[in-house]
Order: C-alpha cells, then sequence, then structure tokens
C-alpha cells in the first residue's frame, strides 16, 4: 500500500513505517503531521484510486522525526569580457516525517 501525496510543490510517494524527506514543514518533533492533498492511492489488493485533482476521504497521517539541512547550492554568474562575476548559494531546510498510516 502507498500513496503519492502533493506537498510543497513536490510529488512524494509515502509507504507506512518508511521515513520521507518533505520540505519544511511547521512542527515539533514527535508531532502528528496530516496530509489531505492525497493524488493516488494504491491499495493491498493492487486497486488503484487515482483523484481528480485530489482523493476525496484520503489522508496520510505522519509523524515528524526532527528537522535536516541539505547540500550546499552555489549559484554562480559570468558574463564573459566584463569582469561581472557573482556567487550567491543557499542551503535548503527539509523535514523528515515517517509514514504512520494512509486513511
Amino acid at each position: 500500500m502507498y500513496a503519492i501525496v502533493q506537498c510543497g510543490g513536490h510529488q512524494v510517494k509515502m509507504v507506512p513505517g518508511e521515513s520521507v524527506v518533505v520540505d519544511r514543514l511547521d512542527g515539533e518533533a514527535g508531532s502528528e503531521v496530516t496530509f489531505d492533498q492525497v493524488l493516488l492511492v494504491e491499495r493491498d489488493g493492487g486497486e488503484l484510486v487515482a483523484g481528480a485533482p485530489f482523493v476525496a476521504g484520503a489522508r496520510v497521517v505522519a509523524v515528524v522525526d526532527g528537522v535536516a539541512r541539505g547540500p550546499k547550492i552555489r549559484v554562480f554568474k559570468k558574463k564573459r569580457r566584463k569582469g561581472m562575476r557573482r556567487t550567491k548559494g543557499h542551503r535548503s531546510t527539509y523535514t523528515r516525517v515517517t509514514v504512520k498510516e494512509i486513511v
């Protein structure tokens, strides 16, 4: 059984009992988070239920494990023969959640 959930502009596959890294969520470690925007659910019998755009009444319950930082991303811009060089960068914050159940 699995579900595909829209979270933070991304589509994430969630399986009960597994850890998933999603974009930053508000919540302390140990608190429960509910994902309501479920795009697709695959049941144990192999039956697929697809939403238009979301599956009615479906939700995924997960527990927040903690916050992690992603790798540092460097953005380097240069214009040749002009002497223009610019370096910027960022480091995204992610939340690790453990999927508890799919309802």
